[in-house]
C-alpha cells in the first residue's frame, strides 16, 4: 500500500471560517505547530497577541513553512482583537476549563457566524476577561491525573470537532 503525502494526496482543499487568537502564546515551537495545524485543517487566519512573539528558526522548523500559507497577524492587545471579532459578528469560544465551562462532546456550533477560538498563554490560560467576552467557554474533558493540556494538541482536537459539525 501507498503512502500518500502532500503531493499525491486526495484531501479536498478547504477554508472554514475560523479565526485562532492566540493570547501571549510565546513558545516558538507551540506557534510553528499551530500554524501547522491551522493549515491542516483550513483555519481562515491565526492571530498572534502579544509583545513577544516568537517567529524566528525555532518556530519555523516546527512550522515546516505552513507561515507562508496561513494567513496571520500579529497584535499587541488580545482584548482589543476579541472585541473587534466579536463587533463583527463573530461567535467567540474559549477553549479553558473552568466552573462553568461546557465538555467539547455537548459543544453546538452556529454554522451561520464565524468562529474565533480563543487559546491562552501556556502558563496561565485563557483570562477571565476574556472568558467573560466569550459566548461559549468549552473544555476537553480529561480522564488522567492532569486538569490541562498543550496548547496545540487542545487546539487540532476542538479544530476537529468544530470542522466535523461544520463540514
Amino acid at each position: 500500500m501507498e503512502q500518500l503525502n502532500h503531493y499525491n494526496s486526495t484531501f479536498t482543499k478547504r477554508t472554514f471560517p475560523i479565526t485562532l487568537v492566540c493570547d501571549n502564546v510565546t513558545n516558538a515551537p507551540n506557534i510553528g505547530s499551530l500554524f501547522r495545524t491551522a493549515d491542516a485543517f483550513g483555519i481562515e487566519q491565526l492571530i498572534l497577541c502579544g509583545d513577544h512573539i516568537p517567529l524566528g528558526r525555532k518556530m519555523t522548523k516546527t512550522s515546516r513553512a505552513t507561515e507562508k500559507s496561513v494567513p496571520f497577524v500579529i497584535e499587541q492587545n488580545t482584548l482589543d482583537v476579541v472585541k473587534n471579532l466579536k463587533e463583527q459578528g463573530y461567535q467567540i469560544i474559549a477553549l479553558e476549563i473552568t466552573k462553568t465551562s461546557i465538555s467539547l462532546t455537548q459543544a453546538k456550533f452556529n454554522q451561520e457566524k464565524p468562529i474565533a477560538i480563543v487559546l491562552g498563554d501556556e502558563n496561565f490560560g485563557v483570562s477571565e476577561t476574556l472568558l467573560n467576552l466569550a459566548d461559549q467557554v468549552i473544555h476537553i474533558d480529561m480522564f488522567g491525573q492532569n486538569s490541562s493540556m498543550n496548547v496545540v494538541q487542545a487546539t487540532s482536537i476542538i479544530l476537529y470537532e468544530i470542522t466535523k459539525q461544520i463540514i
